[in-house]
Order: C-alpha cells, then structure tokens, then sequence
C-alpha cells in the first residue's frame, strides 16, 4: 500500500501529538458494513448541495445525487482515535502536499472539492461510526492564499449545513503557515525516541540527522538554491510553536524531558523540582515532580513515568500526575514556566 510523506507526517501527528492510539492510513468502508441513518445523510447532501450552491455558486457534488454512491468513493488519508476515558475523540484528516501550492485546479474548484471532502468525510463518520463529536481536517503545507481566503470563508458553512441533522463536528483548516506551527513542529519534537519503522517521516528525518550533525552541506539540485547559512542544523525544535496542539502528558514527556536531557535546566532548579513544596507552588503538582532513581518506592511507582531522565549523568524519574481539566488545569503552570525558561535560554 503505498503511503504519501504527508499522509505519514499526519500519522506520526495523531499518534505522538494527539496521543491516539490507533491510527490508520488509507481508511476506506467496507462494503460489508451496514451504513446506518441514510434518510439523515439524504438530508445532509441535499441540504450542502442547496446552501452552496445557493449563497456561492458552488457545485460541490458534480451531479452525484445518490448517497451511497458518494461515500463509496470516499478514502480518508489519516484516521485515528484517541481513547480518554470518556473523552474518546476522533480525528479524520484528508491531507494533499503539492510543491508549488494545492492543485486542484481553479480556486472555485480547489474549493468545491475541499468543501465535497468535508461533506464526505462526516457522511463516513457519523454513517458508519454513529459518532457526532469529532474532528474534521484538510491538511496542506502550500495553498495560495487566495484559496485559503475562500476556503476559510465556507468554514462555517460546512458547520451550518453539518447541523441540520444534529453533528456537532470540529471543522478544521491547517495550512501555510499554520501547517508549520501546528503540525510539523510538534512532530519534529518527538522525533528522538521514535523507532518505529513504518512512520517513515519521522525515520527519514532520524536518517537526515546521522549525518547532518557538524558537517557542511551542498543542496544539488537543476535550479540555484539560496541558502540562508552554509551549514545546515540538525532538524530540531526548540521553541514553543505548536505546543497547543500538544497534550499536557505529550509536553513533558518530550518537551521538558529534552530541556532537563539537555541541560537547559539549571542545577538549583533541578534541585528545587525535587520539592514537593516548589513543586505544588510552580507545577500546581502534588508530587515532586523530580525524583532520584534510588529515592523512589513501590508506593510512587505509579506516579512517575517508567523511563528514567539523565540529568548531569544522574537519573531521575519525572512525575507523570499531570492533569487538564477545568477543576485541575496543571497545563496554565507548565506553560508559563516553559516560557519563562526558553526565553532565558535563547
């Protein structure tokens, strides 16, 4: 099965930054599935055809009037589910990575089937899932932004028509500049300990960086290349970009981890996360949020995370009782102690 490089970027995404725990490439409906609600699905494409067509001109379905017939032609480039409890949240994400920007054709073409991928999408989630809280993603790193213009104007078009049968669906556009902050900066944050193969992503850039750390390098290509400095970095990410996108349990385990790994944590400070005192007051933790390997004890097991930290060759377990919820919102705490401390380190 042949996997594009933005369908497995995405993947990586949902399974290291969105934290799902099943993921999948190439999603597509069986036919042996039983489609459920079709008189719902009837409305809705009747009723997206009719708004589109009627505030924009739009002709979103190219005279497809036949439900089955649309989803049968429907294949969702990433899906994955992330399991919380009660919270289980699913994502379904079309993603389309052209170099010289979305080519779709037109901008009122590009838009139509961006909008038709939206429509489809939901018919497959709620269709075949029963599902009526999720998100909805087009992804792309390159649309001109004449058509991000009018894609993001339809938006909450796509939510308006979407509720005429009660789907309550988070509808999502990543591009330009956005694709940057939100999804490839998260990922290359967790690019160190990942070592599954099939994440080829994410391997390709572990690759790249074998041999990209204090060597010069030249970019052979047809055409010049300018290049802003003679020496390339090695891929990484030090800064606070994407950090929304980013559980709170995902944050420290690669974010603080890198910083404490890495020695951008000072000693008094390292001292100071062993308190519980400091701790509460900073962290908004209940535990100390550093403890040394030879301290901890059967009872803490189950409150620090299993893989030790090395800090100035000494290993420590890092506190994993983190929480966001509206009663206990460690994240705010975190946040401004990760900003204060990146901005002294640059």
């Amino acid at each position: 099965m042949k996997i594009e490089i933005g369908e497995s970027l995405l993947l990586s995404w949902l399974r290291h930054v969105k934290e799902c725990q099943l993921v999948q490439t190439n999603w597509k409906a069986s036919s042996k599935w039983e489609l459920r609600d079709i008189e719902k699905l009837e409305v809705l494409m009747v009723e997206s055809e009719r708004h589109f067509k009627s505030k924009y001109n739009y002709n979103i379905f190219k005279g497809t009037s036949n439900v089955r017939q649309l989803i049968s032609q429907a294949e969702i480039d990433v899906m994955g589910i992330n399991f919380d409890g009660e919270e289980n949240h699913l994502y379904a994400i079309d993603v389309a990575f052209h170099t010289n920007g979305l080519q779709y054709g037109g901008k009122v073409e590009t838009v139509e089937r961006v909008i038709k991928k939206y429509i489809r999408t939901a018919m497959c989630v709620y269709g075949y899932y029963g599902i009526k809280e999720a998100s909805l993603i087009f992804a792309s790193p390159k649309i001109h932004n004449s058509k991000v213009d009018l894609l993001n104007d339809c938006l909450g078009d796509v939510n308006q028509v979407l509720r005429t049968i009660d789907l309550n669906y988070e509808i999502r556009l990543i591009a330009n500049e956005d694709f940057n902050e939100k999804v490839l900066e998260p990922v290359l944050k967790t690019i160190g300990d990942v070592a599954d193969t099939s994440e080829l992503f994410i391997r390709s850039l572990q690759m790249y960086n074998l041999f990209a750390e204090n060597k010069p390098k030249r970019i052979s290509t047809q055409k010049p290349v300018k290049v802003a400095n003679q020496k390339l970095e090695i891929i990484d990410s030090k800064d606070l970009s994407g950090l929304d996108e980013m559980k709170i349990g995902t944050i420290v385990r690669y974010v603080l981890r890198s910083m404490l790994e890495n020695g951008e944590v000072s000693k008094e400070e390292v001292e100071l996360m062993q308190t519980k005192r400091y701790s509460k007051e900073t962290f908004d933790l209940q535990y100390p949020l550093l403890i040394k390997e030879e301290d901890i004890t059967d009872e803490l097991w189950a409150r620090y995370y299993s893989t030790p930290v090395e800090i100035r060759s000494k290993q420590y377990y890092i506190c994993s009782q983190w929480f966001e919820v509206p009663s206990n919102n460690d994240r705010l705490y975190l946040m401004k102690w990760l900003a204060r401390n990146t901005i002294m380190n640059n």
